[in-house]
């Protein structure tokens, strides 16, 4: 372990209790509670119940903008702490918002830690994006007291979410962790960024203030994840996310060459057996 480098990772968080808990815990867990950096957005926001006193949390004031104005303060605020920590002598940065887990294959047999140390990239990576979903005729609501990948087995292989969360220099995020500004996309091979956001049809009515909805009529619109994930035939992801990695290094969209574009209609996958052992 003497060849492991010093990593940070950094989120900011807005009335997410439930997942903030589990980045702070899965990331504490792989890389030391006091490489964690999290901004809350507004001082009224609390600090998940047993998070480790060793977890640098910073309040800010909540300030009002639209999305998109609101999108590119928080990745100010978090490039110039990314720039910040690379300055006081962390080698990576790690971004990602507070639904977001980074993880290694398990066939690797390596940690995070372990396989960001083999794998430092020279200025900023990339890992595959997977859009976690529910399928509602085979997957309960989650219970809060499981890893998620218990509870969920499929996914929406998406471009959306390979994002460019790793850092060696102090380069610009793009909004999102979306891009890294002026330079070229790179995809680390069997390194998954998971999205958790939309894997659970109650918690998505519970933070759209719309349980009365009648949601079968709705779905496609207001969970498209899940409708995906329960509508369409999932392929076993071994199968293609290494041909999905190569796609999305080809295919750029027009207007934005250093953003990964996935052709073709959205592919569910069915995440292998192996992966029930991340603990997220």
């Amino acid at each position: 372990m003497s060849d492991t480098i010093r990593i940070a990772a950094v989120t900011m968080a807005r009335n997410d209790s439930f997942f903030l808990s589990r980045w702070i815990r899965y990331y504490g867990r792989e890389l030391g509670y006091d490489h964690l950096y999290v901004y809350l957005d507004g001082e009224d926001q609390e600090i998940p119940v047993g998070t480790p006193e060793e977890v640098h949390i910073t309040k800010l004031p909540h300030r009002s903008l639209s999305r998109s104005a609101g999108d590119k303060y928080r990745i100010g605020l978090l490039t110039r702490l990314a720039h910040h920590l690379l300055d006081e002598g962390y080698d990576l940065i790690l971004g990602t918002d507070s639904d977001e887990f980074v993880v290694p294959d398990p066939r690797t047999g390596l940690s995070l830690r372990e396989y960001l140390s083999e794998h430092r990239p020279e200025s900023h990576a990339s890992a595959l994006g997977l859009d976690l979903g529910q399928r509602l005729d085979e997957e309960a609501p989650l219970d809060p007291d499981r890893s998620l990948l218990e509870q969920r087995r499929y996914a929406v292989l998406t471009a959306r979410y390979t994002k460019s969360c790793i850092l060696t220099r102090p380069l610009d995020w793009g909004s999102g962790f979306h891009r890294v500004r002026g330079h070229n996309l790179h995809i680390l091979p069997d390194l998954y960024l998971i999205h958790a956001g939309y894997c659970d049809l109650e918690m998505v009515k519970a933070r759209q203030g719309e349980r009365g909805v009648d949601w079968g009529n709705h779905l496609s619109r207001r969970a498209r994840t899940i409708h995906f994930t329960s509508t369409r035939t999932p392929i076993d992801a071994d199968r293609i996310l290494r041909r999905a990695r190569r796609l999305q290094r080809l295919f750029r969209p027009l207007f934005a060459w250093n953003k990964p574009l996935m052709p073709g209609r959205k592919r569910v996958v069915r995440l292998p057996e192996r992966f029930r052992s991340i603990d997220i």
